[in-house]
């Protein structure tokens, strides 16, 4: 009787104990579709369990990274939808080790609310597992936290954690970058989860605009433009890598341009990149034209088209790129490395 009186208090206070026990229940065939071999675990343990087959890694690197979606988030709380955002949040986690070489093990995530909706959270984690899929990558734990009076109603947030490996000859650290290298870009899918906050204050602060709104532009609402989900480069890269040495690769996220294709050039190298050599999204235009950015604070803001920079080898260039064409990847030649002084920006842009 009394663990029963002390049950309904808390339940009281904002945290149902039951409702994080359906959750569980309800996500764990979702999550167990996305397991691969080194699993040893299931949903709901303390902690999860992975089993490394290192027979083809003569020297193992362990790659890790953290992220979130950011207030792309509001968006989905605006449109209600919310089987999205999970792929947002794998896609800005698994990109970040791959770019250095890793192949991506598992993922855990963080799920934080005022009161557990568990139809809305199982949604999310739909979303989750279809990013681990299409990163493969295995979803092997998480946390659920209920925190009442810490969330508006209805809202919540998400971050992720996600492990890889590499051999150490294998790693990408961009050491090898040279004067001469070209610089391929591959399309983003839109916004991905980068300037949300810029945007939201441009399209609903300023222009008073709704999510329901139909954007001729988009050709869909300005919702499903804004919801359209971070594009997963992991099987694209990994293709890549078996056939051709990549010497250094970007993920274009906060910062743009400017601030991420300079994270990978050795001091003495600087990117030279030409805009003209790809056409944005309308989306980009969009918020350009009705915010009155000027291009730097385009290119500092938002990845304007362009989800991740690879540098290689003059000679392999071309093939590269037919190759990402041939896969569904749109690709463009962005410029070259070119050799920098000490007074001379990393990245310059030219026409």
């Amino acid at each position: 009787m009394a663990g029963k009186k002390k049950k309904d208090r808390y339940a009281e206070a904002g945290v149902d104990i039951d409702a994080g026990n359906r959750f569980v229940q309800d996500i764990k065939p979702l999550v167990r579709t996305t397991f691969k071999p080194g699993v040893i675990t299931n949903i709901g343990g303390f902690a999860g369990l992975f089993s490394l087959n290192l027979q083809n890694i003569q020297k193992p690197i362990l790659l890790a990274s953290t992220d979130g979606v950011g207030t792309k988030l509001k968006v989905a709380f605006m449109m209600d939808k919310h089987d999205t955002v999970g792929i947002d949040l794998v896609a800005m986690c698994v990109n970040d080790i791959m770019v250095q070489g890793a192949t991506p093990l598992f993922m855990l995530d963080y799920f934080a609310t005022g009161k557990l909706h568990v139809t809305k959270a199982v949604e999310v984690i739909k979303g989750i597992v279809s990013g681990c899929q299409e990163a493969e990558c295995s979803l092997i734990g998480g946390e659920t936290a209920e925190m009442p009076d810490f969330y508006p109603e209805g809202e919540y947030d998400l971050a992720g954690f996600v492990v890889g490996i590499a051999d150490n000859s294998q790693i990408i650290d961009g050491s090898e970058i040279a004067v001469g290298n070209h610089l391929i870009g591959i399309a983003s899918s839109g916004l991905h989860s980068n300037g949300y906050s810029l945007a939201r204050r441009i399209l609903f602060d300023r222009l008073k605009m709704s999510v329901h709104d139909y954007v001729e532009d988009f050709g869909r609402t300005l919702g499903e433009e804004l919801l359209e989900p971070t594009k997963i480069f992991v099987r694209t890269v990994k293709n890549l890598t078996r056939e051709f040495r990549i010497l250094g690769m970007a993920h274009i996220t906060g910062g743009g341009l400017i601030d991420n294709v300079p994270r990978i050039l050795p001091e003495q190298c600087k990117a030279v990149i030409n805009p003209s050599s790809w056409t944005p999204p309308p989306i980009f235009q969009f918020l350009q034209s009705c915010g009155k950015l000027s291009s730097l604070e385009m290119m500092r803001t938002f990845n304007n088209g362009i989800g991740l920079v690879m540098v290689v080898n003059k000679d392999n260039s071309e093939e590269i790129v037919s190759r990402l064409k041939a896969t569904g990847q749109d690709a463009y030649h962005l410029g070259v490395v070119d050799s920098r002084d000490d007074k001379e920006q990393s990245i310059q842009f030219v026409r």
